[in-house]
């Protein structure tokens, strides 16, 4: 059998017809570059306005509860976390309880940031959930969570 047998084309297509992973994926990088160029006015990514909107509690959030809300790990999540703190849109305290772990909290800045760009956030959701199906959009969501 030659090395070309091994792997023919049509497991190329049917990889490419099926993967969820790869179709996951796509949709990952389309959506985000639409809410990044959304967000852009505001100097955001999608992932900033995700993970500040994460810290907009009543309690300021422990890092590993954000990474896991998040899906990240916690040494990607604290890179992520760098910039917005040298932006003084959140800061990163000591844990009064635990003083090994560190709590996130929103500034009134990053507050005032997330107020602004939420509209924005808003108006953009609403045009991808337009782009769906209306049931589908509920139905893409409850299996996306479960998967998560």
């Amino acid at each position: 059998m030659s090395k070309k047998d091994l792997l023919p084309f049509e497991v190329t297509l049917h990889v490419r017809d099926h993967c969820l992973c790869m179709h996951l994926q796509r949709a990952a990088r389309a959506t985000a570059r639409l809410f990044d160029d959304a967000l852009r006015p505001h100097g955001l990514t999608s992932g900033q306005f995700s993970l500040l909107m994460s810290l907009n509690r009543p309690e300021p959030p422990t890092v590993g509860s954000v990474a896991n809300l998040l899906a990240m790990d916690r040494t990607t999540l604290t890179a992520n976390i760098k910039p917005l703190a040298r932006r003084e849109l959140m800061e990163v305290a000591v844990d009064e309880a635990d003083r090994r772990s560190r709590r996130l909290k929103l500034t009134e800045a990053g507050r005032k940031l997330l107020a602004d760009a939420f509209p924005i956030w808003k108006k953009t959701h609403e045009e991808v959930d337009a782009r769906l199906a209306p049931s589908d959009a509920g139905h893409l969501r409850a299996d996306l969570i479960r998967l998560a």
